[in-house]
């Protein structure tokens, strides 16, 4: 899972253009946490979103912001593939 969550990181995508990855890593068998975190590091950890973030913050923040954001994504998904 930690690989689904830094892999996502350099594509660029939308919330609307994960959908039929997210169709594809299911029907090879992929666990629903693991692509549930992929799917929200879509949003989260996006390169675009980073470059936006830093003209309000400094870099040391954003770290902080990546740090605590990936952390919730990761544990999210842990919690889902246990569940499911």
């Amino acid at each position: 899972m930690p690989a689904a969550v830094v892999m996502r990181i350099p594509m660029y995508t939308n919330a609307a253009g994960v959908v039929p990855i997210v169709e594809a890593l299911l029907g090879k068998g992929a666990a629903l946490g693991t692509v549930f975190a992929f799917m929200m590091s879509v949003i989260a950890l996006s390169l675009p979103e980073m470059i936006i973030l830093r003209q309000v913050l400094t870099l040391r923040l954003i770290a902080v912001f990546i740090g605590v954001v990936a952390s919730g994504i990761l544990a999210v998904g842990f919690l889902f593939n246990l569940i499911f």
